[in-house]
């Protein structure tokens, strides 16, 4: 065996004696409390006929894009999207990415440069920690949704500052303070970045984010905004002034040297934007979470108080978390552990998802089987 394949064993099996190794599943239970789908968007039969309608009528001529957006990739349908969307959520312009993964890589790598810092939430999402690390800057942490910890960082910054938060915190639930970090901001001279994927939807008149909500449009550098969760299709956009867009186009690694999205995948995006637009998933999704909160806070449970589609219910230890699921599953419920290293150890959690499919009864069956095992905590 050579050196490589001996350290890769060796890596699994550290996983696999802590009962941490992930695997692929085609697990398929009945009752979704677990995928980003939150609208329902990603099994919508309107959206389905919606986007073959569109697809009818544009008539795209290929299958694939053929190469890069600065090559052959690019269509004036692509740009008309992204500025439908960037009006939909109040900003300049913006720029689409394959991935959020992208979009975070890109934007983070290209902008800040050496001398500059870049300050981040302690919980923000991994593509936002890679993006950091592959700059230049200066890179700090601050506790989470800690403003005084936050200041503390922004005293003892250098050169061009950014601040980098996640308005929906993917793992917690709970909602960053925005107004009062746009106001530290202002104060230190700091440019603020914000990852609005899981309040894309669900927060906000038409779920247009928590930076509109709050009227922070004019107070934010940059917006990544995704769409494989609750608009159920795939990619993101960057959000931002026109300097920007042109910026990311030049210097965005992740934008510049990957083949473009496919015109077909473009379609189904603007598409779920009109569903969006045009309906009341919103409303209904807030109706669902409202109710599984009412329920939820008769339990005797370690809960992250949440407004948004993501719950959770923590655990102390692997075990403990991993069984809860199993149990749940077992009744029929799709609901996943999250272990670490994904969560901090001893943070182990139930990550329940919230949709607008989900019935009624479901929430209510799901509480009940929670408050079993909350007796057997």
């Amino acid at each position: 065996m050579n050196q490589a394949e001996n350290f890769l064993q060796q890596k699994l099996k550290e996983r696999v004696d802590k009962g941490l190794l992930r695997k692929l599943t085609n697990l398929s239970l009945p009752i979704d409390f677990c995928s980003n789908d939150y609208l329902g968007f990603a099994r919508s039969s309107t959206l389905n006929e919606l986007i073959e309608e569109h697809i009818f009528n544009l008539k795209p001529h290929f299958n694939g894009s053929g190469g890069s957006r600065l090559l052959s990739g690019n269509h004036p349908y692509t740009e008309e999207t992204e500025q439908f969307i960037a009006d939909f959520h109040h900003a300049e312009t913006g720029l689409i990415f394959n991935s959020g993964y992208d979009a975070n890589i890109g934007l983070l790598s290209s902008i800040p440069q050496r001398g500059d810092t870049i300050i981040t939430d302690e919980l923000i999402h991994a593509s936002l920690i890679d993006g950091a690390r592959l700059s230049h800057a200066e890179r700090y942490k601050f506790k989470h949704n800690d403003l005084i910890d936050l200041e503390q960082k922004l005293k003892v910054a250098k050169g061009i500052i950014y601040v980098v938060v996640e308005s929906v915190y993917s793992m917690d639930g709970d909602l960053a303070p925005l107004q009062k970090i746009s106001i530290l901001c202002k104060l230190y001279n700091a440019h603020l970045i914000v990852d609005e994927a899981h309040a894309t939807g669900v927060i906000g008149k038409k779920g247009k984010g928590l930076v509109v909500k709050l009227g922070l449009e004019s107070d934010v550098f940059a917006r990544i905004v995704t769409f494989g969760k609750a608009i159920g299709t795939h990619g993101a956009i960057i959000l931002g002034s026109q300097s920007l867009r042109n910026y990311l186009i030049n210097f965005a690694r992740s934008f510049i040297y990957t083949t473009a999205a496919p015109l077909h995948n473009i379609v189904a995006i603007n598409c779920a934007y009109q569903l969006l637009a045009n309906g009341d998933e919103t409303n209904q999704i807030i109706k669902k979470i409202d109710l599984y909160n009412h329920l939820i806070n008769d339990l005797d449970l370690s809960i992250i108080p949440s407004k948004s589609a993501i719950q959770t219910i923590l655990f102390s230890g692997s075990e403990k978390a991993r069984n809860a699921a199993k149990n749940l599953q077992d009744n029929g419920f799709d609901v996943k552990a999250i272990l670490s290293p994904t969560v901090q150890e001893g943070k182990e959690r139930l990550r329940i998802c919230l949709h607008t499919y989900n019935k009624d009864e479901e929430i209510i069956n799901l509480v009940h089987h929670l408050k079993v095992l909350s007796k057997h905590e």
